[in-house]
């Protein structure tokens, strides 16, 4: 095992870990929230390992995909207002987006997109909202189905985990409503 799929395999405990995590009802802010903290660790230590998988090799989109996680991470352990943090993780998942237009291989890519801007607002959204688990929902079952075609394991298991948790969620959310 080498130092990069350690670092991917630690990450991705990290965050499915967070998507696991029920939503605390106490925390008031989100950084009284282990659930939002395992988020932004495991984001962290994700953007470390799709940097160096980049670095030898692998494609840039996970590098994409987990700045965009850390954007939306800070933004959510500030607790930026909605009003506020969806137009810039839009206009940061734009700038993304236009970037991986201009590096467009297929169809993947426009997946890879709709995928980014669903996890990183989903991140942003409020926290115990029915929208943030849908958005983290969508995003990645269509991140997952990307690293799947790109052949990247440790990214397509941890959206495979990341959407059933973040879907479990959304279901009691139904169930409430």
């Amino acid at each position: 095992m080498d130092y990069i799929f350690v670092t991917g395999i630690i990450g991705s405990l990290v965050l499915v870990t967070g998507a696991a995590w029920p939503e605390s009802k106490k925390a008031r802010h989100p950084v009284q929230s282990a659930k939002n903290w395992l988020f932004a660790i495991g984001g962290l230590i994700l953007l470390l390992y799709a940097l160096l998988g980049y670095l030898n090799g692998g494609p840039i989109f996970f590098v994409f995909l987990e700045v965009l996680i850390l954007i939306a991470s800070i933004l959510m352990m500030l607790n930026v207002p909605d009003r506020i943090d969806i137009p810039v993780i839009l206009g940061c998942a734009a700038i993304l987006i236009i970037w991986s237009l201009a590096l467009f291989e297929d169809y993947r890519t426009i997946i890879f997109i709709l995928g980014l801007a669903g996890v990183g607002l989903g991140y942003a959204f409020d926290m115990r909202s029915l929208k943030r688990d849908a958005a983290l929902t969508g995003g990645s079952i269509l991140i997952a189905f990307f690293s799947y075609t790109e052949g990247s394991w440790i990214f397509f298991w941890l959206n495979v985990f990341f959407a059933i948790f973040s879907a479990f969620y959304l279901f009691k959310h139904l169930q409430r409503t």
